[in-house]
C-alpha cells in the first residue's frame, strides 16, 4: 500500500484562512482548516471544520461534513465528496487520512480510517475505525468495512461485512470514479432548506444545535443535548423528544409519519448518518453508524446496534445485547468494555457540543461584524 500523500496540502502555499461560497469553516481550539486551493466546488451547507487540511482540486456536496475535532482529518488533491457525507475521527484514538483521486457518493461516512489513492467509495458506505483501505479499490454502494479491516488493493468490494467481488480490470477505477463524480454533480440541489423548531417546542438553553443542521416540527431537548452538523428532523404532527446529554451526530435524518414520534432517552449516542423513524430507543444506546431504526421499533436501555445495521419494523432489541445485521439480530452480550465505552463517547460529545456552542456563538459574531462594515 502507498501511503497516502497529502503532506503537499500543507507546505508554505497553505492557505490556513479563506472564504467560499455556500462553505462553513470553522476552528476548533485554536486550529482552522488548510486548503492547498480553495475548493473547486463546496454545495449549500458543506462544513469544514478544526483539523482538517485539504488538497487541491476538491469538490464538495451538499451538507458535507469534515469534522475535525479530537484528531485530524487529512483529504489529498482531486478528493470529490458527496452530499449528506461525512468524515469524521475517534478522538484521540484513530485520525482520518484519505489519498489522492479518492471519490465518495452520498450519504456515506468514512470514519477514523486510512484510505489510500485511487479509492472509489459508493453511496451510503460506512468505513469504520481503524481500518485500512489500501490503493486502487472501488467499493459498491452499502459497502461496510468494519473496524480495524484491511483492504488489499485492486479489487472490488460488495456487502457488509465488506468482501471482495473481484479482481477490477486495468482502468477500472478511474471510469467508476469519474462515473461516481458525474452522478454526484448531477444530483447536486440546494438540499438546504429552511427549517426551525416549531411553536411548543421546549429546547434547554444548554442544547447544541448545529447552524447547518434543519429541524421542522415539535422539538423537546433536554440538557446538555446535541444536534450535529446537517442533520435533517421532520417531526410531522408529531414530536421528537431527546434526553439529557443525549448526542445526534452529523448527516442524520429523523422523520415522523405516525403521533408517535421518536423519543431518544438520556445519555445516547445516535452516530452518523443514520436514519429514524418513528420509535423509542432508550437511556445508554449507542446507534452505530449508517444505520437504520424502522418504524415501531423499541430499543431498549443499554443496546448497541451496529453499524449499517437495519431493524424490523416493530422489532424490540432487548437491553443489554449487542443486535447486527439486517434485520438486526443479537450478536453478542454487551461486556463491561462497550457498556464504558458508550459512556466516554457520551462524554466526549457533552464537551464536544459546549465547545462547538461556543465557537458558532463567535462566528456568528465575527459574520455580523463583517456584515455591519459593509
Amino acid at each position: 500500500m502507498t501511503i497516502p500523500q497529502v503532506a503537499k496540502a500543507a507546505g508554505p502555499r497553505t492557505l490556513s484562512f479563506m472564504s467560499h461560497p455556500n462553505l462553513l469553516i470553522l476552528p476548533y481550539g485554536t486550529t482552522r482548516p488548510t486548503f492547498a486551493a480553495p475548493p473547486r466546488h463546496a454545495g449549500p451547507g458543506a462544513v469544514v471544520i478544526g483539523r482538517s487540511t485539504l488538497g487541491r482540486n476538491v469538490w464538495l456536496g451538499a451538507l458535507s461534513v469534515l469534522r475535525g475535532d479530537g484528531n485530524f482529518i487529512r483529504a489529498g488533491d482531486d478528493f470529490h465528496l458527496g452530499a449528506r457525507s461525512t468524515l469524521h475521527i475517534a478522538h484521540d484514538t484513530f485520525s482520518c487520512t484519505v489519498g489522492d483521486r479518492v471519490t465518495v457518493g452520498e450519504n456515506a461516512c468514512v470514519h477514523a480510517c486510512t484510505v489510500g489513492n485511487d479509492v472509489v467509495v459508493g453511496d451510503n458506505v460506512v468505513i469504520l475505525d481503524g481500518a485500512v483501505v489500501e490503493d486502487n479499490v472501488v467499493f459498491e454502494a452499502d459497502a461496510t468495512v468494519f473496524p480495524g479491516k484491511r483492504v488489499p488493493g485492486g479489487h472490488l468490494y460488495a456487502g457488509s461485512p465488506a468482501k471482495p467481488v473481484r479482481p477490477l480490470e486495468p482502468g477500472e477505477a478511474a471510469v467508476r470514479r469519474q462515473q461516481l463524480v458525474v452522478h454526484n454533480e448531477r444530483r447536486q440541489a440546494d438540499r438546504l432548506a429552511a427549517g426551525t423548531p416549531s411553536a411548543g417546542s421546549q429546547v434547554h438553553d444548554s442544547v447544541f444545535i448545529a447552524s447547518t443542521a434543519r429541524v421542522r416540527g415539535r422539538l423537546v431537548a433536554a440538557q446538555s443535548s446535541s444536534i450535529f452538523f446537517s442533520n435533517d428532523f421532520d417531526a410531522g404532527d408529531a414530536t421528537i423528544t431527546i434526553g439529557p446529554r443525549t448526542n445526534i451526530q452529523d448527516n442524520t435524518v429523523i422523520r415522523c409519519a405516525t403521533a408517535q414520534g421518536v423519543t431518544l432517552g438520556r445519555d445516547a449516542t445516535v452516530g452518523h448518518n443514520v436514519t429514524i423513524h418513528d420509535c423509542v430507543i432508550g437511556n445508554e444506546t449507542l446507534i452505530g453508524i449508517g444505520s437504520t431504526v424502522a418504524p415501531g421499533t423499541i430499543v431498549e436501555d443499554r443496546v448497541l446496534l451496529a453499524a449499517s445495521a437495519r431493524t424490523a419494523p416493530g422489532q424490540r432489541l432487548e437491553s443489554g445485547w449487542l443486535y447486527a445485521g439486517t434485520p438486526a439480530r443479537k450478536l453478542a452480550p454487551l461486556d463491561a468494555g462497550k457498556i464504558a465505552m458508550t459512556g466516554i463517547i457520551v462524554e466526549h460529545y457533552c464537551r464536544y457540543a459546549q465547545d462547538f456552542k461556543a465557537i458558532e456563538r463567535e462566528a456568528g459574531k465575527d459574520t455580523r461584524a463583517a456584515h455591519a462594515g459593509t
